[in-house]
């Protein structure tokens, strides 16, 4: 069973966009580099067959995730989500104890995670140990290096 996918408008149409490139350019593309390749000759010693087809498996198995993928994507309504508590794209101010270092993130779904642009993840460690925090709550998350403590100093949308 496939787990459902969050998604804010935007990275919903990216994803969708994503999927139509694929479709309608790459595909094409990777059928005619077949036909070319097996106008070269005979088939058994053609290596350039034997890649376009590769590349071609490769494409559709992307193509079918993605479809799954959209299948079960479920956008978000940001009107109708709780500010107290950090959920699926809160923006929040975390504090570290250790060093006293602000930082703001917004937690996104993965495949529109960007931290130069400060979108994470809620399945990263970070993310996964901000869910469900309250203003004023502290954070224990465990990463490689130990456990990290951030004290959340606020959350909005």
């Amino acid at each position: 069973m496939s787990k459902v996918s969050y998604y804010t408008p935007e990275g919903l149409k990216k994803l969708r966009d994503e999927l139509n490139q694929l479709k309608d350019i790459e595909r094409p593309k990777a059928s005619q580099a077949i036909a070319d390749a097996r106008d070269k000759g005979d088939l058994s010693e053609n290596a350039e067959y034997d890649a376009a087809k590769e590349a071609q498996g490769m494409l559709e198995m992307k193509i079918s995730k993605m479809e799954e993928t959209l299948a079960n994507a479920r956008i978000i309504d940001e009107s109708q989500l709780d500010t107290s508590k950090v959920l699926v794209l809160s923006k929040v101010k975390i504090k570290n104890q250790t060093n006293g270092m602000e930082m703001n993130y917004t937690l996104v779904a993965e495949s529109e995670a960007d931290l130069a642009s400060g979108k994470i993840s809620v399945n990263s460690p970070i993310g996964k140990g901000l869910l469900g925090k309250s203003v004023g709550d502290v954070a224990e998350i465990k990463v490689p290096s130990g456990v990290m403590k951030f004290d959340i100093v606020e959350i909005s949308r």
